[in-house]
């Protein structure tokens, strides 16, 4: 079974905040069966001011370095996953890393770069964040800079982009989008989370959505357990998302785990959760990773 997870910190904890310990690792990644982890080249918090390609780049130095020591395989596409080896996909969060910058766009897929998150928490000279909601949507530059992304078959990833940028990817973009890190508004209603139409219109479109394990997306008391991930991922298959959801922890990038779900060694949990449940053996093999390789088809790859 191919396991993915579209999205964990774990760069930017190894270039920028060196005295933290990460839970993403090659061995906690064999032991979780995890075949495609996705890290990201994080913008950091300061937006635009805070010297996001910079960042981006020493995010990057960061990865040859575990490649180099650890290991850690690069693939260039996501169908390059296979059971029974860990191989990494790089993307981008926060679109202020290309700088309004067509160029930039093919600079960083060139580095391997699959999907990027159009905003974190700032905006952006594509769009605007979901925690300042807003009703501006996609920028003119950001058209332009998801016209290149399309091109590449580089996935729009709406996780922290605002509604407004949202429907307007759902509306107007050439391919569909992809929610990296999300979670369901109406079991923890939280402006990150996706709301019920958000989520039948991802599955509609031939999207695709990564259940976040952050405690305090998936439940209104910041307490969570894989239970509460499988509650998520339920919730999106009885809106029609079955072959459309799967993981995107945001495991070194979230400030508490579920209690049972610290790192990908425990990954196997929800597979077994979501067993209990009477999901059907393919289905499970979908969530785990399915659903995230043929998203990756429907783009082209």
């Amino acid at each position: 079974m191919v396991i993915c997870d579209t999205h964990c910190d774990t760069l930017y904890m190894r270039a920028l905040e060196p005295q933290k310990t990460p839970c993403v690792t090659m061995e906690a990644m064999q032991r979780g069966g995890v075949s495609l982890q996705t890290c990201t080249l994080f913008a950091g918090s300061q937006g635009v001011s805070g010297h996001p390609y910079e960042k981006a780049m020493a995010e990057y130095a960061a990865f040859e370095r575990l490649r180099d020591t650890e290991g850690w395989t690069r693939v260039h596409s996501p169908l390059e996953a296979e059971e029974g080896k860990v191989k990494i996909l790089l993307s981008v969060e926060g679109g202020e890393i290309f700088e309004g910058s067509v160029a930039r766009v093919q600079e960083f897929y060139e580095r391997g770069v699959r999907m990027a998150a159009l905003t974190w928490n700032n905006e952006n000279e594509i769009a605007s964040p979901a925690k300042e909601g807003g009703k501006e949507g996609i920028k003119p530059a950001g058209w332009a800079i998801l016209r290149e992304m399309a091109n590449l078959r580089m996935a729009a990833d709406t996780s922290h982009l605002n509604e407004a940028g949202f429907w307007d990817l759902i509306d107007h973009h050439s391919q569909p989008p992809m929610a990296s890190h999300s979670c369901a508004k109406k079991l923890c209603p939280h402006f990150r989370n996706l709301s019920d139409e958000q989520i039948r219109a991802m599955a509609e479109c031939g999207g695709w959505i990564g259940v976040n394990f952050y405690p305090a997306f998936l439940s209104p008391s910041g307490k969570a357990s894989v239970a509460t991930i499988c509650d998520h991922i339920d919730h999106m298959c009885q809106l029609g998302a079955q072959k459309h959801v799967g993981f995107g922890s945001d495991f070194d990038g979230i400030e508490t785990t579920p209690v049972d779900c610290k790192s990908p060694a425990d990954v196997p949990a929800i597979l077994n959760e979501l067993r209990r449940r009477g999901y059907s053996e393919e289905a499970v093999s979908d969530i785990a990773g399915g659903n995230f390789l043929a998203y990756y088809r429907r783009l082209g790859w």
